[in-house]
């Protein structure tokens, strides 16, 4: 894990409006949220696993699962997921891939970041910045 400071740590917005602005730049929201936190992960690569841009968030006014929720933005960090290669030989292909895959635990949740995508993760900090802080 590699954090980056960020100015938009710290920022409060109501989550659906803020899930509206992060959306169409390719932003979803991480699989691993709760009542009262959750992230966005922006997927660079599927280098040897998955690398990710993730934008953590926390409930400050309300639950994630009801309107009008209110989350703090955190520092952003970017994160490795490796997974077990050849775990269903039938599942690594084409289409059907992905549906497996996303299913598939990390056998490792928080191994090395490839450094050639340091600076793609500085440059999408700087792009929720200047689109957040507008």
């Amino acid at each position: 894990m590699i954090e980056i400071p960020s100015k938009v740590e710290g920022l409060q917005f109501d989550l659906y409006k803020l899930e509206q602005k992060l959306k169409p730049i390719g932003y979803s929201i991480g699989g691993n949220w709760d009542y009262d936190h959750g992230a966005f992960d922006y997927k660079i690569s599927e280098d040897s696993g998955y690398q990710y841009l993730r934008l953590p968030f926390k409930a400050i006014d309300g639950q994630l699962d009801a309107r009008g929720c209110t989350v703090e933005l955190g520092r952003p960090f970017l994160l490795s997921h490796e997974y077990e290669e050849n775990i269903d030989e039938h599942g690594e292909s084409g289409v059907f891939s992905g549906a497996f895959n996303q299913f598939q635990e990390p056998t490792n949740k928080d191994a090395n970041f490839p450094s050639q995508y340091i600076d793609v993760g500085k440059a999408l900090v700087q792009e929720l910045e200047d689109l957040l802080l507008q």
